[in-house]
């Protein structure tokens, strides 16, 4: 299943998005869990500053 995302993502308009994988720590239990997500490249900053 991954190498059909990525096979995906990298034809046509595909080219202009990233997976952005960002590391959060839960206030509730102080452990950290991972946040992914496909955005655009343009807006990966906004993601990974928290906006």
């Amino acid at each position: 299943m991954a190498k059909k995302v990525v096979a995906t993502l990298k034809t046509g308009a595909g080219k202009s998005f990233t997976k952005v994988i960002k590391m959060v720590k839960s206030p509730k239990t102080g452990a950290y869990a991972f946040k992914e997500e496909v955005v655009h490249n343009d807006h990966v900053k906004d993601f990974l500053s928290g906006k």
